[in-house]
């Protein structure tokens, strides 16, 4: 299955030459899904949004368990 593309609007700072890509929130609903009656967001979406691989995401909340609530992340078991 390809990659999605988060969707994001790109703007010039007034201040800096730099572009900025802003997340739309109404865009931003569509990457949400319901998985058993539980709102989620796939772990590749998260990274992309964060501009990292998912596999560093997925690393950095396992080594940083204590700064996440309990509920942010599970695995799904067949």
């Amino acid at each position: 299955m390809p990659a999605k593309k988060i969707p994001t609007i790109k703007r010039k700072l007034s201040t800096a030459s730099e572009t900025v890509a802003l997340l739309v929130p109404e865009k931003l609903a569509k990457l949400v899904h319901y998985l058993r009656r539980e709102k989620v967001i796939l772990d590749s979406d998260l990274a992309e949004l964060y501009g990292v691989d998912t596999g560093a995401l997925n690393r950095a909340v396992k080594r940083n368990t204590d700064r996440f609530p309990d509920d942010f992340m599970f695995q799904l078991t067949d």
